[in-house]
């Protein structure tokens, strides 16, 4: 039987207007310690944003979502959170905000792939 590893992991949701606290789930941050992995994977459904939000901006909303890749993966041109170590980084994109681009609360899971547990989780809660 393969070793299971503990990983945390959010759901990243577009909150169109924040005030009215209606959110669209498009991707997913998946964090496991042991193996130092951090992914964040999403999938933008323009339709179903445009339904719930017309005049949303989809270049500024796809501008977030890179930036949270680039933070996630660590890469040079993420700027200065993405240069923190992997769990500061973790704990910066699923930090609680009320902006457009929101994660929800940490969850965990026991996994033998970090990114099968993350497609898995991709296609349970985002298409």
């Amino acid at each position: 039987m393969p070793e299971k590893y503990l990983f945390e992991y959010a759901v990243i949701r577009i909150v169109p207007k924040v005030e009215r606290e209606e959110f669209v789930n498009v991707g997913i941050i998946l964090y496991c310690r042991d193996l130092k992995f951090l992914q964040t994977i999403y999938t933008l459904s323009e339709e179903r944003l445009k339904a719930l939000a017309p005049d949303t901006d989809l270049h500024e909303i796809k501008a977030y979502l890179d930036a949270f890749e680039k933070i996630s993966r660590g890469a040079r041109d993420g700027g200065p959170i993405a240069q923190l170590d992997i769990a500061a980084r973790f704990r910066w994109l699923t930090a609680q905000r009320s902006t457009v681009l929101q994660t929800s609360r940490v969850h965990p899971g026991f996994c033998a792939n970090p990114h099968e547990a993350l497609v898995r989780l991709h296609e349970q809660l985002v298409l």
